[in-house]
């Protein structure tokens, strides 16, 4: 009988530390191939591959697009792509981004769910927001297992605890105790439930379920819509946004596939709010700096009234740019910049800073 010989692990901020925990306790002759996806600049240069093979007795590689999947190898997402699975085989997509990121989490636990079924084990580390709670969920739908970073001991707990708030999750370990989980998990026979694609179609190619990360605009073709229509615009390319419930989660999705969960939109929305905002501080600043230029000249030429009404222009601008420079650094629109997944992780950070024996917050 098959085994669970599929782990998609994915993590955020503060993740990096127990997935070395992780990798390091796993023994050699691990029958299952790990696929690790985490949040990182999209021109950046990953060395997470080089970092895990100091400690790990598995080979580690940098994912390549369409190469076979091996068991006992750890492959790492590349910037700038979404890592997805397929029926033994591995894509790269820069198809679009999701929470805002690419790579992002749910898009591999997705595609693994859909290709491997009841032999994929999706594993949560630590980070902030909800990336890969719908993708954990995908995995428990097709009979997998959900592995999950104790919250409790992670430096940011907002991905292991919307993980454990709305999945059906198996295990809730520390990471001390994940690679031991895993090296056993991996050796039971999974449930006998075929992959929910047949081993001859490729999903990018499958007309009824169309893989997002994949197909990106092509979504404008099909006949039927990503959901429910909502009142809310895309952050990333100004199309309506659609709305669906998944795993307990509102999510939303494009046309052209940008995906967000209800946190991760409202920290977008909180990101594009500041910057419209400093936007409005330099053009009043640039509005006050050519109604001081356009005083002077008026002056010099003997023009008392233009000279009066630029000046008061230039005034009323500086007043404006300082009213909101004032409020977007101290007072309420800093607070409505501030989303509540943003104060959770503020708590964590506190709890991890605070020394030991000092007891946990609020005590």
């Amino acid at each position: 009988m098959q085994g669970h010989d599929i782990v998609v692990i994915g993590f955020s901020a503060g993740g990096i530390e127990p997935l070395l925990q992780l990798v390091a306790d796993l023994p050699s002759d691990l029958p299952a191939a790990l696929f690790v996806v985490h949040h990182f600049p999209a021109h950046s240069i990953s060395a997470l591959p080089s970092i895990l093979t100091r400690t790990a007795d598995l080979p580690v590689r940098s994912a390549r697009d369409r190469e076979p999947v091996s068991p006992g190898h750890i492959y790492v997402g590349r910037p700038d792509r979404h890592l997805l699975l397929m029926p033994g085989l591995i894509r790269l997509t820069r198809g679009p981004r999701e929470h805002g990121n690419r790579p992002a989490l749910d898009p591999l636990f997705r595609s693994a769910a859909r290709s491997y079924g009841s032999r994929v084990i999706g594993v949560i580390l630590s980070g902030t927001l909800d990336d890969g709670t719908v993708g954990l969920h995908a995995i428990k739908s097709a009979g997998g297992l959900a592995v999950v970073q104790d919250p409790g001991q992670a430096a940011y707990p907002g991905m292991p605890n919307s993980a454990v708030e709305h999945v059906e999750v198996d295990h809730v370990v520390s990471a001390g105790e994940m690679g031991a989980l895993l090296s056993r998990l991996t050796r039971e026979p999974a449930l006998p439930r075929p992959a929910l694609v047949p081993d001859n179609l490729d999903p990018e190619l499958d007309p009824d379920q169309p893989e997002p990360a994949v197909v990106g605009t092509a979504a404008l073709r099909r006949p039927t819509l990503p959901g429910i229509p909502s009142t809310l615009t895309c952050p990333e390319c100004g199309g309506l946004l659609f709305e669906e419930e998944e795993a307990g989660l509102l999510h939303f999705r494009c046309h052209v596939g940008h995906a967000f969960s209800e946190e991760t939109l409202m920290a977008v929305q909180a990101h594009a709010l500041e910057d419209a905002l400093w936007a409005a501080v330099r053009a009043l600043e640039e509005k006050a700096e050519l109604g001081r230029r356009l005083a002077e000249r008026a002056q010099a030429r003997g023009w008392k009234k233009s000279a009066a009404r630029f000046e008061h222009a230039a005034r009323d601008a500086e007043e404006g740019s300082s009213m909101i420079r004032d409020t977007l650094l101290h007072g309420p629109v800093r607070q409505a910049l501030e989303t509540p997944a943003e104060e959770k992780e503020s708590e964590a950070e506190r709890r991890v800073a605070a020394p030991r024996g000092s007891g946990p917050p609020g005590s």
